[in-house]
């Protein structure tokens, strides 16, 4: 039988009922599925729906007995809300929809969301990607980031918005799609075998230093 966390179910503050957000890769819905989310909601008097920060619908206040239901009625995976792993990959338009875009984030999103969402490391790890130097997707706080120039994309990495707030600092530029994605995987490697447990990217920088972490990465 699953745990609770295993089911993506977090106790809220009333200690009785739990909160789910099922995984929304890089927060794209369609009308039915709003639908079926309002309706599931309805149906088992969800308190409260919230769009989260990693662009998923929370629905909050759900009693312990109809987790299961809800994600039967559902039939959506969790998102990974908790453990240590690949969090969230989080994307603005891009060029896809937005008139000043400048590479297409949605679409390196969704790859980048396609292999690495809930993929175990030491700490967990966030993930950004904006289509231009606006950086409306949040790079520069994100654990990896990836923004839009016109020549290509600039990698950033170390940065999150936890306790300690940290700005990523920038790896490598003019990157075409190919070698934005083969740069992470890169990353996410040597996070993965450097690190320790639930040492996040950032304070691994800057244990081993930024200079020594851009010379094996580059």
């Amino acid at each position: 039988m699953l745990k609770l966390g295993e089911k993506g179910a977090i106790i809220q503050r009333d200690n009785e009922t739990y909160a789910i957000a099922a995984h929304t890769p890089c927060g794209i819905v369609t009308p039915e599925l709003l639908r079926r989310l309002a309706n599931v909601a309805e149906k088992y008097n969800v308190k409260a729906m919230k769009i989260t920060g990693a662009t998923r619908i929370a629905m909050v206040g759900i009693r312990e007995e109809d987790i299961d239901n809800v994600w039967k009625d559902l039939d959506l995976k969790p998102g990974a809300a908790v453990g240590l792993c690949v969090r969230s990959i989080r994307t603005c338009p891009g060029t896809t929809f937005c008139k000043i875009g400048q590479q297409d984030s949605l679409g390196i999103g969704m790859k980048l969301d396609e292999k690495y969402h809930g993929m175990e490391l030491p700490g967990k790890l966030k993930i950004a990607v904006s289509g231009c130097n606006i950086n409306c997707a949040e790079s520069w706080v994100r654990d990896i980031g990836l923004y839009g120039k016109t020549k290509g994309w600039t990698l950033v990495i170390g940065g999150n918005v936890g306790a300690k707030p940290r700005i990523a600092q920038e790896l490598l530029s003019d990157l075409n799609d190919d070698e934005a994605l083969m740069a992470i995987e890169k990353v996410i490697k040597y996070y993965s075998e450097n690190a320790n447990k639930g040492e996040r990217l950032g304070k691994m920088i800057d244990r081993m230093g930024f200079d020594t972490v851009k010379n094996v990465l580059t």
